[in-house]
């Protein structure tokens, strides 16, 4: 077994993962949205969130689990694979029964619901695909499950590609194309992940075991109970907007806070592959009782780097990338996208010592902390939507986000003993203190397609990272330990 370097799995990840989601999440998905128009695009948006918050269903934290009980425990893949996988073919229809119960409950019909039974389908096929990928990550074969992470986004670019630019079709493009697309993609994928899975693991047939599922749900619960909390702060919004707003402007007012939050989610989406690596990685070092904190410090400094790097870069030049993204929402756009994109930078924190803590086992902590973040999320929305439309919804976000990420940081410092002098306080401040400014000026600077800038202003604070320290290269190098795949 080689011995591989913590850095290098991560960019890898990250390295096909820009090359792929990027163009998925800004410019197919932003394709569908400017060719369906902010209202149906704002009617799926708000029915994907709503499913979205009952993901905990089709879950129940076994996906967590798995990951961490596999990395720490390989001997139990096939005993774990066996029942596991009967049992999310029953969490997915249960799924089905509430999220459908819930949706008659508030006053879905007719087409929404037909929309919202691919969605759902989606949701479940979604959620099998990460628990089959939990088994890979869980095994340390990192640079597999990098291929993996990216293979259902590439055949969505190809499926929907086809339909949005490819002349074959003259009706049109429809929403539920898009979702459709989604479905064969995600079929697919998973096909090829288990076969993968299933190379490695020596199982004969399904097995059904009661006893099991209880102990699994039971050991799982709390993993279920912080997946719920935190889908419903982060994904409560866009419901709430198209739910409180008059029937009229409802669906507009979705579609124009999605068009906002579909450039944070995309950016979101590296951080969080920073918690693919790291909650395997931490769970075994925590086991074996090693030192985290040079790697807790590391990813800091990286995540520090990309965040607020990408929040100080779009927020000066958010004008110009919501015009190039979305034409003919750029003055309802831009207000909500400022207010929402300083969410990256918690969120970010969020994947390091979130991750950190569920390593760790301290899921009551990181559940009481996700519980304020619903209360503060939900408080806020109410107070702000029926004034402030979607800026609302986008001022209770950052605010939520920032209060989680700093109860999580807290709770990081005193469970694990993260020493605080440990991170690298002043070389963050040094970095801002320079990259302000100077993205600043560059708009007087440079005078280029906003692509060009954007891609010459993330070098140059790239740049601006290494020459304040923030990057630390010995750092990266003393990073070792990981094993991969022969």
């Amino acid at each position: 077994m080689k011995q591989k370097d913590f850095v290098f799995n991560l960019c890898l990840l990250i390295f096909l993962n820009l090359l792929v989601k990027p163009f998925w999440m800004l410019g197919v998905d932003v394709g569908v949205q400017n060719s369906v128009g902010a209202g149906s695009y704002g009617l799926y948006f708000s029915l994907f969130n709503f499913a979205m918050l009952f993901n905990m269903v089709l879950d129940m934290g076994t996906t967590n689990f798995n990951n961490r009980n596999i990395a720490r425990n390989t001997q139990l893949l096939d005993k774990h694979l066996s029942s596991l996988i009967i049992l999310r073919f029953l969490l997915g229809v249960v799924y089905f029964v509430i999220i459908f119960a819930v949706a008659l409950l508030i006053g879905y019909r007719g087409f929404q619901l037909e929309l919202l039974f691919w969605i759902a389908l989606n949701q479940f096929l979604s959620a099998f695909l990460l628990y089959v990928r939990s088994n890979i990550s869980a095994l340390l074969m990192f640079k597999t499950d990098s291929i993996i992470s990216v293979t259902d986004r590439l055949l969505m670019i190809l499926f929907c590609g086809m339909l949005l630019w490819g002349n074959v079709t003259d009706q049109p493009f429809k929403i539920e194309w898009f979702v459709w697309s989604q479905t064969a993609a995600y079929l697919i994928t998973i096909a090829i992940a288990l076969a993968i899975v299933l190379r490695k693991a020596s199982l004969r047939r399904l097995h059904w075991n009661t006893a099991f599922f209880l102990v699994i749900i039971k050991k799982s619960l709390p993993y279920a109970l912080i997946t719920l909390l935190m889908s419903c702060y982060y994904r409560i919004d866009s419901v709430m907007l198209e739910r409180l707003l008059p029937q009229d402007i409802s669906a507009t007012q979705a579609g124009i806070y999605a068009s906002a939050f579909r450039l944070l989610d995309a950016l979101v989406m590296i951080a969080y592959l920073f918690s693919v690596i790291l909650l395997p990685l931490f769970s075994k070092m925590l086991k074996q009782k090693e030192n985290v904190v040079p790697v807790v410090r590391t990813s800091f400094s990286l995540l520090f780097l990309f965040s607020v790097s990408a929040v100080v870069i779009l927020y000066v030049y958010r004008t110009p990338v919501i015009q190039t993204l979305y034409p003919e929402l750029v003055g309802e756009s831009v207000p909500v996208f400022r207010l929402i994109i300083f969410g990256l930078i918690p969120i970010s924190m969020n994947y390091l010592f979130g991750t950190l803590l569920t390593a760790n086992g301290s899921m009551k902590q990181l559940n009481i902390t996700a519980a304020i973040g619903i209360v503060i999320n939900v408080t806020v929305n109410l107070l702000l939507i029926p004034r402030m439309m979607a800026c609302g919804s986008a001022v209770a976000s950052f605010c939520t986000q920032f209060t989680v990420a700093f109860l999580q940081f807290l709770l990081a410092l005193r469970i694990i003993g993260i020493p605080i002098k440990s991170l690298p306080w002043f070389r963050c401040l040094l970095f801002v203190a320079v990259l302000v400014p100077v993205t600043v000026l560059s708009t007087n600077i440079l005078h280029l397609h906003v692509v060009w800038s954007l891609l010459i202003m993330a070098a140059v604070a790239l740049v601006i990272g290494f020459a304040t320290g923030l990057v630390d290269l010995r750092g990266m190098k003393d990073l070792s330990g990981m094993r991969d795949e022969k």
